[in-house]
């Protein structure tokens, strides 16, 4: 299985797909998103994202589908590229598929050895080795810190220097090795994931990537048309909220004379929607999963 779609039910129901309507799936993957999009669709279309080459093997056959090859913080562009400037919703499922987890040489997984890549794009010259071995101490600091949300970034960050200066630190057994001492006992499985995660986050500019998207997101959608978004850790959840309630990435409301919030998205839902039991059961991925839906508003 490529990618087993979390609350793929859930999230698609969210875009309130109109038979005849334009909708994008910014992170096609496996295609689990867009096969259920267009099972609703008429003489609808669906334009769909995705960054990894690897994603491009699981194409759909379908007049109505067209999947472009790029990030999406390319939105716009790409649409326009396309002769589309309005669409009826947007479905984005974020971080990174059991696929890519799976894959060793991807460099994504703690359990593997193999090169530090961490690339969704491997079309992009930075790597997570490259990050490890060239950074600053500051730098580092600031992505552990920031993206692993570890409290002794510091410290880990200027025990890799001294060790990269001794030898490159180019593969995940290495770096595990190197931090050992920093993992907390019994939780060294979190802790390396932190450090996986800050990794990855910073090779693929994820978070300015997500920022650029919802910023065109109020562009590109129609009024009353529908955000989708499944998102997997809270630095990605914090900017999702945020935005959808004020507009802006810090979650600063703006409101008319009579107080009512000037914002372009409205929730649809009171908060975020979890996956239940069952599913998590199924799908372990399921458990951090937080989707939120919203629909444009007039402003």
């Amino acid at each position: 299985m490529y990618h087993n779609p979390v609350m793929l039910q859930e999230s698609v129901d969210g875009l309130n797909i109109q038979p005849n309507g334009i909708y994008v799936d910014v992170t096609f993957g496996g295609g689990g998103h867009s096969k259920e999009i267009l099972s609703r669709l008429e003489n609808g279309r669906l334009l769909a994202f995705d960054q990894d080459a690897d994603a491009l093997s699981n194409s759909l056959t379908d007049p109505r589908f067209t999947l472009i090859h790029q990030n999406f913080k390319y939105l716009k562009n790409f649409l326009r590229l396309h002769k589309v400037s309005k669409i009826d919703g947007l479905i984005a499922d974020l971080g990174v598929s059991s696929h890519q987890f799976d894959v060793a040489e991807r460099g994504f997984s703690t359990r593997f050895d193999g090169f530090l890549d961490a690339r969704m794009d491997n079309r992009s010259e930075q790597t997570a080795a490259g990050i490890i071995n060239s950074y600053s101490l500051s730098d580092l600091t600031r992505v552990f810190r920031i993206y692993g949300e570890l409290k002794n970034a510091y410290g880990l960050s200027k025990c890799l220097i001294e060790n990269r200066d001794k030898t490159p630190i180019n593969t995940a057994e290495e770096l595990k090795f190197c931090l050992a001492s920093f993992a907390p006992r019994n939780r060294e499985n979190k802790f390396f994931a932190q450090i996986f995660q800050a990794l990855r986050i910073e090779v693929n500019e994820e978070l300015e990537s997500l920022q650029s998207l919802l910023n065109q997101c109020t562009e590109v959608i129609k009024p009353e048309g529908r955000l989708v978004v499944l998102s997997y850790h809270s630095l990605e959840d914090r900017l999702v909220k945020n935005f959808i309630k004020s507009g802006n990435f810090e979650g600063e409301l703006e409101k008319d004379f009579y107080g009512n919030v000037l914002a372009p998205f409205q929730s649809v839902v009171r908060k975020a929607l979890v996956a239940n039991e069952k599913e998590i059961e199924l799908n372990n991925r399921a458990r951090s999963a937080k989707l939120r839906i919203a629909a444009r508003t007039n402003l």
